[in-house]
C-alpha cells in the first residue's frame, strides 16, 4: 500500500496506491465521503472498497480531496473535486498504460463525484455508487448513463431518503443497454454503522459477478465527453 503524491489543479495530492500484479489489469478510483464532513480515504468504508478491488487484482487508488489531509487546496464545492477525481484517474492511467478497464467507487459526496467523472470519461465502464446523495445534489447531468453498475444504500438512511435513491435508479434504468443493480441494505443507516460487513459483501458479490461476465473486456469507444476540469 504505498504512499503516492500526485499533481491536481490545486496543488499536491496525496492518496494510496495498490499495484496489480498485472500489467493489463484494470483501474479502480474510490472517492470518500463529504470533505467538509469528516470524510478522508481512511474512512473505514472507502478502506474496505479499496481493499475489496485490490483482493480481485485491480490496480486501486484511493485518495484525499483537496485541502484534505496532506492534500493542497481547499474545498471547492464540487467542482475541484471532480478535478482531483480526473488528475487521480489520469495518474493511475500514467502507471498503468495497459489497463483494460476502469472503475469508479464512491460514497456519498464521493458518489457524487465519481457519477461525474463516470459522464466526462469513456473509459470507466463499470460504477459501485453508495448511498449517493440524490436529495442534496443534483444527478441531472446522468442523460444518459454510460455505463452499468451497482447502487446501495440502507432503508434506514436519514439523511437520504430512500423515495430519493428510488427515483435515481428508476431514472437510470430507463437507459437501454445499461444494467443498475440496485439493492437496499435492511437496517443500514446513512453510515452502515454496524453493517459495514454485508455492504462489502455485497459490493464483492456484485463485482465477482460482473467480472465473471467479462466486464472488463474494453467497451466500444462512445467518444469522449467533456472534459473532467
Amino acid at each position: 500500500m504505498p504512499e503516492i503524491i500526485f499533481t491536481g489543479s490545486a496543488g499536491r495530492i496525496e492518496g494510496r496506491f495498490h499495484p496489480a500484479k498485472t500489467r493489463n489489469a484494470p483501474i479502480a478510483i474510490i472517492l470518500h465521503p463529504h470533505p467538509q464532513f469528516g470524510g478522508t480515504m481512511h474512512h473505514q468504508i472507502i478502506y474496505q472498497l479499496y481493499y475489496a478491488f485490490a483482493a480481485r487484482n485491480f490496480a486501486v487508488m484511493r485518495f484525499n480531496f483537496r485541502g484534505v489531509g496532506r492534500s493542497q487546496g481547499s474545498f471547492d464545492h464540487g467542482t475541484g473535486e471532480l478535478s482531483d477525481a480526473a488528475s487521480a484517474l489520469d495518474w493511475a492511467q500514467s502507471i498503468n498504460p495497459e489497463a483494460r478497464s476502469c472503475w469508479i467507487a464512491g460514497f456519498s459526496f464521493g458518489a457524487w463525484i465519481g457519477m461525474q467523472l463516470l459522464m466526462r470519461r469513456p473509459e470507466i465502464e463499470g460504477f459501485i455508487s453508495i448511498a449517493p446523495p440524490a436529495n442534496l445534489y443534483d444527478f441531472t447531468f446522468l442523460a444518459p448513463c454510460p455505463s452499468s453498475g451497482l447502487i446501495i444504500h440502507g432503508d434506514k438512511d436519514a439523511v437520504v431518503p430512500q423515495k430519493d435513491v428510488n427515483a435515481l435508479v428508476d431514472k437510470l434504468k430507463t437507459q437501454k443497454g445499461i444494467v443498475i443493480d440496485h439493492q437496499v441494505l435492511p437496517g443500514a443507516n446513512h453510515f452502515f454503522d454496524g453493517k459495514v460487513e454485508p455492504l462489502i459483501t455485497n459490493v464483492g458479490a456484485y463485482l465477482d459477478k460482473r467480472l465473471a461476465a467479462g466486464a472488463t473486456v474494453k467497451p466500444e469507444p462512445r467518444g469522449r465527453r467533456t472534459g473532467a476540469g
